[in-house]
């Protein structure tokens, strides 16, 4: 059975990432984060899911996002690997926030993850969040 809990260390990591690489068209008051135990999922470290444009109508919400981290997989990763999973799913989230999806393939590739990945270790050092 899986359980799900309040990852607020995954949200402080969450706020600073998109902070970062300031992915503004992101609002951290409508991601919310959640680590999982009890997966059986064998090749899945974290999943990120939308609240559907139905969910959205019927229920009166804005769009809203759930990061999830698999605590079998994620938490065994060293932090480079958890930043670059992290960085991963926030590029799901399109730029116009609406619970949709960009999917593998077209924005959300291991070459612009890399990318990514790259340049937000450059501005950490920059900021002087991290020692060279």
């Amino acid at each position: 059975m899986i359980e799900y809990f309040d990852a607020p260390d995954i949200k402080k990591r969450m706020l600073e990432i998109t902070d970062v690489l300031r992915f503004d068209h992101v609002d951290p008051e409508r991601v919310h984060c959640v680590r999982s135990r009890g997966s059986q999922a064998k090749n899945t470290v974290a999943r990120i899911h939308g609240l559907g444009r139905i969910w959205q109508e019927t229920l009166r919400m804005k769009p809203t996002y759930i990061l999830e981290i698999i605590h079998e997989h994620f938490d065994y990763y060293p932090r480079e690997a958890q930043d670059r999973t992290l960085i991963h799913e926030l590029m799901h989230i399109p730029q116009g926030f609406r619970g949709g999806f960009r999917h593998h393939g077209d924005h959300v590739t291991s070459e612009n993850v890399d990318t990514w990945c790259q340049r937000y270790r450059q501005r950490r050092r920059d900021m002087g969040l991290d020692k060279v």
